[in-house]
């Protein structure tokens, strides 16, 4: 079969556990994770090339200038973008990468690579969502109220996506979005050589 890898875009809700579920991805089925480039400072614990490639501004505005990323956005004060160097290799390679990026960089994303499978994560419902992000236990109403209010933006964009998820059970819909990975490869026209050798294959 034709041996490319796939690129992958996963987004959702702030909450909603799709960190978990990519994790689970790579952990379970070996797929490649995007690291993402950052001009922020390295938080304890953080490892460079691991969790984060950290650049200084400087450094990341000669990447923009070079089409370094494959989309790229300022948040606050600093700097985050997708290196296009890592996933391109890795997609030359035969290797799946998964990117798990906001809405708006995947649309970058699609632009770009029309190839590329967009999934988006969601909760049962508004409410399930709220409910979690109060289980957390990690932030105060008013942060909660800002992450719900980010989700009903964000949720006007779910139609621009090829398939919706809902994590209500994580191993379900860790299964579920490889299955969809898995069928996507199945795709006619992601095997126009493999079609030409079969055919050859049965004429000889």
């Amino acid at each position: 079969m034709d041996k490319k890898g796939f690129l992958i875009v996963i987004s959702g809700f702030s909450g909603v556990g799709k960190g978990t579920v990519v994790k689970q991805l790579v952990e379970k089925y070996g797929y490649s994770l995007s690291v993402s480039a950052t001009t922020r400072a390295p938080r304890e614990g953080e490892v460079d090339g691991k969790d984060y490639y950290f650049k200084t501004v400087e450094d990341f505005r000669n990447l923009i200038d070079y089409n370094g990323f494959i989309e790229w956005a300022q948040y606050v004060d600093n700097y985050y973008g997708t290196p296009r160097k890592f996933v391109e290799e890795e997609m030359k390679a035969g290797k799946d990468v998964i990117l798990e990026i906001e809405v708006q960089g995947a649309m970058h994303v699609k632009e770009q690579y029309p190839d590329a499978a967009l999934i988006f994560i969601t909760a049962p419902s508004a409410e399930a969502l709220k409910e979690r992000l109060k289980g957390r236990g990690t932030e105060d109403e008013a942060t909660i109220n800002k992450r719900m209010k980010r989700a009903t933006e964000e949720a006007e964009d779910i139609g621009v996506y090829d398939y919706i998820v809902v994590n209500d059970d994580l191993d379900t819909c860790v299964e579920t979005v490889h299955g969809i990975i898995e069928g996507r490869k199945c795709l006619k026209q992601y095997n126009e050589s493999f079609i030409e050798t079969i055919k050859q294959d049965f004429k000889n």
